[in-house]
């Protein structure tokens, strides 16, 4: 017979790289999980060795890294413990990336702008249940059974502007843009401007990120 969630070992990654984060929810796993064994780390290429070596059954893990993006490495964490459950914990906007990760192996997604009750619920789900998912991803992912562009936001686009966003993500500015175009500045303004309403962003660091997330360039 299994034993209780509070009193068995469960053994955590904490993957993110900035301390505060990890030690913040540390302190919750600690309280949900008493017996919990806690490992973290600040590189994205430390994961999937930790996984092998420490014999993780539950990963935290931020969408983004100072070595990379933390989506093109599920797969692995999944390869190198296929009972694995990842909770991805992040500051990106749930209905612009949640579908992607899910598609990608991830059990759960919750944001870092979530209060503090949803966290706990988090953590509370993906160790008795497996998964959490919010209301939101839930609906999400009835919606993508019917329109599967869901996951990539960039879908949205017309081939013009998709153009002119991985230009964007490449450095050039409006300037360059129009010239190698052959189009008025104006006009590429115009193009960013519908761009940033598409995607619901408000600024080029967001669209670089977008980007580099969803389409090689």
């Amino acid at each position: 017979m299994e034993e209780p969630i509070e009193d068995r070992e469960i053994v955590f990654l904490l993957a993110d790289d900035h301390s505060i984060v990890r030690q913040g929810m540390a302190i919750l796993i600690d309280e949900i999980v008493p017996n919990a064994r806690v490992y973290q780390t600040s590189s994205l290429l430390q994961i999937v060795e930790l996984i092998e070596s420490k014999g993780v059954e539950i990963a935290v893990i931020d969408a983004h890294f100072p070595d990379g993006n933390s989506l093109h490495i599920l797969s692995q964490m999944k390869a190198a413990n296929p009972n694995i459950k990842i909770l991805v914990f992040t500051g990106l906007e749930e209905d612009l990336h949640v579908l992607k990760f899910i598609k990608a192996g991830a059990n759960g997604y919750v944001s870092k702008l979530s209060e503090e009750e949803e966290i706990r619920q988090a953590i509370s789900d993906i160790v008795q249940k497996g998964e959490y998912f919010s209301a939101l991803s839930r609906n999400l992912m009835v919606q993508f059974v019917h329109n599967p562009d869901l996951i990539n936001p960039l879908s949205r686009l017309t081939n013009r502007e998709l153009q002119i966003a991985e230009m964007y993500a490449e450095g050039n500015g409006n300037l360059e843009i129009a010239n190698h175009l052959n189009i008025k500045q104006n006009t590429v303004s115009t193009i960013k401007k519908n761009i940033f309403e598409k995607l619901k962003i408000e600024n080029l660091v967001e669209l670089i990120d977008l980007v580099k997330t969803h389409h090689k360039i």
